[in-house]
């Protein structure tokens, strides 16, 4: 290709792009900021769409061809960028299996893209839709978070992906280097802003938008905190004795001299006790009311267990009920170590299914501590969807309310309650 033609081609592709661009000002104002922050990069050499953290790069040959094709194919694709950005896709560190992953975004994404505007020639195509369809059947929201959960479950065979890749992904995604971490993390706290100002004015200014609420879940979901189990429950933890050799008591001087001099016979022994902030009394309330899906109910259940295995805030002998109701208390499981855990997990029946009431759970835990069953409870973590009576009064402890993600229409907490929402 001579350069007079290369460089046609290229203004032409900067046409395409700035078309692009005007047409989603125009109709969808609030990407403003995200169009003028979003870095464009022509390479004549690309053999694909390449998109990263703050930027895309095209080849401006590929891109006439496409817009020939479909002309939405450039406020697609740049819609596509930018909604991977606003929904920080490119940020996330946690991920074990970045091809799930990447398929997981691109689903999201354009599934967000069609529910604003189904006019786009290749997302209005029937297997698009069938796909999208047969997903949301058992994927409770179509973000890339959930959609990721979901293939990391159940997994995706090879044609699964080439097929999700087909009608999904118009881009490849670019992995930065352990290099760019900090630059990577600036764009981060710009983009996070930005998805926060976009999600404003939805709220706000864009109540007609189509396909708002797919934008507003998306970002919700990417911009949420994510918590540590031991960081949440260490509040709830007090000083007790265990047993372990304390470090402090420990003289490697006396101990490897006995060892020597009397071979396998340590002169003085350590001390097998120390003191360290543990949970030991604690209370796990799991609301099995009617609102309150079987599925979600056993995730639940799964965090329980997680919470009580993996998190090393618990002592080795703990005091911890599992506590499960609706408008009153139908099952009480007590805990006293970790071996009680492995012997209940999975056997655990669910019972209730009726009205919820936060109420008697709080109730009947204070007759628990009247009959000196607790001997210093600190907490309670109650799992629940939100749709109940809560007391009026504090407890004389603290409580945590753990969701099952986020909802606008979910009653307000208790100033008292300490509220968290978690993806189960």
């Amino acid at each position: 290709m001579d350069d007079t033609l290369g460089s046609r081609i290229s203004e032409l592709a900067k046409k395409v792009l700035d078309l692009a661009r005007d047409s989603i000002v125009v109709k969808y104002r609030f990407f403003d900021k995200a169009l003028a922050n979003l870095k464009l990069t022509e390479d004549r050499s690309a053999a694909a769409y390449v998109s990263a953290a703050g930027g895309l790069t095209y080849n401006p040959q590929r891109l006439l061809e496409d817009y020939m094709e479909d002309s939405g194919f450039a406020v697609r694709l740049l819609l596509h960028v930018i909604f991977h950005n606003i929904f920080l896709h490119y940020s996330r560190k946690d991920i074990a299996n970045s091809e799930y992953w990447d398929i997981a975004c691109d689903i999201a994404v354009e599934n967000t893209i069609l529910a604003m505007d189904s006019g786009y020639e290749k997302l209005s195509d029937t297997q698009v839709q069938n796909v999208i369809a047969k997903l949301s059947k058992w994927v409770p929201r179509l973000t890339a978070e959930c959609l990721y959960r979901e293939f990391m479950v159940g997994g995706i065979s090879a044609d699964s992906a080439r097929e999700y890749a087909r009608l999904f992904s118009p881009d490849v995604h670019y992995k930065a280097t352990d290099d760019a971490d900090d630059e990577i993390m600036i764009l981060q706290d710009d983009w996070e802003r930005i998805a926060r100002r976009v999600s404003a004015e939805l709220k706000s200014f864009s109540k007609d938008v189509k396909g708002k609420d797919a934008i507003l879940i998306n970002i919700s979901e990417g911009t949420g905190k994510s918590y540590d189990y031991d960081d949440i429950i260490r509040r709830f933890a007090v000083m007790s004795e265990e047993i372990k050799v304390s470090p402090d008591e420990f003289d490697y001087v006396y101990y490897t001299y006995g060892l020597a001099t009397y071979k396998n016979m340590p002169l003085i022994e350590p001390l097998e006790y120390t003191d360290e902030k543990r949970v030991k009394d604690f209370v796990i309330a799991i609301d099995t009311s009617a609102s309150v899906k079987g599925r979600l109910v056993q995730g639940f259940l799964e965090k329980t267990y997680d919470l009580l295995m993996q998190s090393s805030s618990f002592s080795e002998t703990m005091n911890v009920r599992i506590i499960q109701c609706d408008s009153e208390v139908t099952s009480d499981t007590p805990i006293t170590g970790r071996s009680d855990i492995a012997r209940i997990a999975g056997s655990l029946a669910v019972r209730g299914f009726g009205a919820t009431d936060f109420r008697p759970v709080f109730d009947y835990v204070n007759r628990l501590i009247d009959n000196r069953e607790f001997s210093n409870l600190k907490g309670m973590i109650y799992f629940t969807d939100g749709y109940g009576i809560y007391p009026q009064e504090p407890p004389g402890y603290d409580c945590m309310f753990v969701f099952d993600g986020n909802d606008d229409y979910r009653p307000p907490v208790p100033a008292w309650a300490i509220k968290v929402c978690l993806d189960v």
